[in-house]
């Protein structure tokens, strides 16, 4: 077994594997980020052809299946089912998996970037890249909807080991713990004080998870770093974005990676308000240098494109927006534990972002307003008048509290 990658045995690495040959000029890039959970090397061959190499840190995966395994699990879905593969959006870029080392490489794309480096370079947030991200996203969703063969296949697992395939991810944050204050900064103690402070917050969490419903298979990860946009102008007549890094997919509620999308965006705004003790919460949300009302197209053509592409997720989920909006919530309160845990910090941006978060759980109704701009009703009228939503009879269905003849017990 190798114990670990580094940029000096990497391409030793591609070599032995059949990858790359030494007439192929190989030159490895020990300048990618390096994740918490991933060592990361870009390899430059001949031919304007460039790899890049994954390898999962052997504690992540000695007892368990890792989550490159779940990436290369979707490859071979996407293999054995082609009108998967055939979306453009997700269509497979792996070419190597190797368990036993937990390695996986895949091609990299020069002529795509993140789409959050995108818009941190101060790229316009463009309503056609919001219904292109909608409308794959939705294909994705609808072509694997309730269809046991993409569930059974998602269940495989490495051969003597466990696979819990349906993780669901409507779970609040751990209570603040003894165990968890050398872990935790004492300015961020504050965020813990105000999540457990609503007793509202934490009984919506539980309706929330009660209600999910995983039905077709999800990516689970949707941050702006795993979505790729193709450089160059966004008029162009191919196709602009591409979803990356499937370590997460698994059998899920779509809902949930529609809200990871809104509450990536909302993001945006958050990152921007303006931080001054002398100004009040609402104040700084309202002074934000990227307004929210600016993202209101982008916000509406995602949606609207995903229901359009997807119509049926309205039968079999009537309260879709709003769920949306809770799930876009969930995700923001987690995303600032997990900054505390990483980064060691927490900020009256952190303060703005978990209220906002709190509102989108525990008001969602009220909250569709503040996030699209319109209502519930508004976003969803254009889709259901292409294709309209069957109305669903009202029935009784009562229970007989009482039984027609008496029974006595022992008669």
């Amino acid at each position: 077994m190798l114990s670990s990658l580094s940029s000096h045995n990497v391409i030793q690495y591609l070599q032995e594997a059949g990858l790359c040959s030494s007439e192929d000029g190989a030159s490895a890039d020990s300048e990618l980020p390096q994740s918490s959970k991933n060592r990361n090397f870009r390899v430059n061959l001949s031919g304007n052809r460039t790899l890049l190499v994954k390898q999962e840190e052997s504690a992540q995966f000695d007892n368990a299946p890792h989550e490159l395994f779940n990436e290369w699990l979707f490859h071979e879905l996407l293999c054995k089912f082609p009108v998967l593969g055939n979306n453009p959006a997700i269509a497979s870029s792996v070419i190597h998996y190797d368990g036993a080392n937990a390695i996986l490489v895949r091609e990299y794309f020069p002529q795509y970037q993140e789409l959050g480096q995108f818009y941190r370079q101060g790229g316009v947030v463009h309503q056609r890249i919001a219904t292109e991200i909608g409308s794959s996203l939705a294909a994705l969703h609808r072509a694997t909807f309730n269809r046991r063969e993409y569930r059974t296949m998602l269940a495989t697992a490495p051969q003597g080991m466990i696979r819990y395939q349906s993780y669901n991810p409507a779970q609040g944050i751990e209570v603040l713990a003894p165990d968890m204050f050398g872990n935790v900064p004492q300015a961020a103690f504050q965020f813990y004080k105000l999540y457990q402070r609503h007793e509202t917050l934490e009984s919506a969490i539980a309706d929330l998870a009660y209600e999910w419903k995983p039905c077709c298979v999800t990516h689970n990860d949707l941050k702006l770093e795993n979505i790729l946009l193709r450089s160059g102008n966004c008029d162009v007549e191919s196709k602009l974005v591409r979803f990356i890094d499937w370590e997460a997919c698994g059998w899920g509620d779509p809902i949930y990676d529609v809200g990871t999308l809104i509450a990536e965006h909302l993001r945006i705004w958050l990152g921007s308000i303006v931080v001054d003790t002398s100004l009040r919460l609402e104040e700084s949300l309202q002074l934000a240098m990227v307004p929210l009302q600016s993202l209101y197209p982008y916000l509406l053509a995602l949606v609207r494109s995903y229901i359009t592409s997807f119509p049926r997720i309205l039968e079999y989920r009537r309260d879709f927006i709003v769920r949306v909006v809770q799930f876009a919530g969930l995700v923001l309160i987690r995303q600032q534990q997990a900054a505390i845990l990483s980064q060691k910090t927490f900020n009256r941006v952190g303060i703005a972002t978990l209220e906002v978060a709190k509102n989108l759980i525990t008001i969602p109704q009220k909250s569709v307003q503040t996030v699209f701009g319109i209502s519930e009703a508004e976003i969803i009228a254009p889709t259901t008048k292409l294709h309209p939503v069957p109305k669903m009879e009202n029935k009784q269905n009562l229970l007989p509290i009482y039984y027609s003849k008496t029974r006595l017990r022992g008669c």
